[in-house]
């Protein structure tokens, strides 16, 4: 049984909540005993999770950071759709799908999980040669999302565009030299939003399989945005079109 590991408490406290039977092994500092621990532990204990007493070095051992806050689990995967087709098939909703290109880092994915999450996206996709896996860091950065938010790494993302516009679902890259902006897109159709690496974007194959490219207007005197917080901007706009079209 392959088991990874989830650390912090909004990490571990979703998995609490959403699927507690997979918490194998609980890791608490002994030395934490502050309102925000008892609180925890008051929701494991009526779980019925067994506790391993640790201190801040083992934590560290386990999760290779100091920032676990205390908590460190080691669990079992959740069980979600086994490929993008499978869940493609099972959505009513018009689709709604990020595509990152070339984001390696785990904090720009976890913080991408996260408002992909909070943004009602149906899934993230990326390449499994240009991308970072769910790892520990991810996870405690998506504070949750890496367990809810289904993420497909695929072998050829240019192929997958390819395959997602056979399902009539309107692949959108962003550019900062694209013509139109965002909010002159229909996000309310099925929708693949792609974003590149902050600073290289896009790899070129992988503009030419978008239908449409948008930019994010830039007013002041910065001249892009981290991919995470280009991926809210997006993501929410294609929100706000579909509620008000609701």
């Amino acid at each position: 049984m392959s088991l990874k590991l989830l650390f912090g408490f909004h990490a571990v406290s979703v998995r609490l909540k959403v699927a507690p039977k997979s918490i194998k092994e609980l890791h608490i500092d002994v030395t934490r005993r502050d309102q925000r621990m008892r609180q925890f532990l008051d929701k494991v204990g009526e779980a019925g999770i067994r506790v391993i007493e640790s201190d801040d070095a083992r934590l560290q051992a386990l999760c290779g950071t100091h920032r676990h806050q205390g908590v460190v689990a080691r669990v079992e995967a959740i069980q979600q759709a086994k490929s993008l087709d499978d869940l493609l098939d099972t959505l009513t909703d018009p689709p709604l799908l990020l595509v990152l290109d070339g984001v390696t880092d785990p904090h720009n994915l976890g913080a991408c999980l996260r408002v992909a999450d909070g943004a009602g996206a149906h899934a993230v996709i990326a390449p499994k040669d240009h991308a970072v896996g769910l790892n520990a860091t991810v996870s405690k950065v998506a504070s949750g999302a890496a367990e809810a938010m289904p993420y497909f790494m695929v072998t050829n993302l240019a192929r997958t565009l390819g395959e997602l516009k056979e399902r009539d679902i309107w692949v959108v890259g962003t550019s900062d030299d694209a013509p139109g902006t965002l909010y002159e897109s229909d996000f309310k159709r099925p929708t693949a939003l792609v974003l590149g690496a902050e600073g290289a974007g896009m790899r070129q194959l992988t503009r030419k399989n978008c239908d449409e490219l948008v930019s994010i207007p830039m007013l002041g005197s910065v001249s892009s945005l981290n991919v995470s917080v280009a991926s809210g901007v997006c993501l929410y706009e294609a929100r706000r079109q579909r509620m008000q079209g609701a």
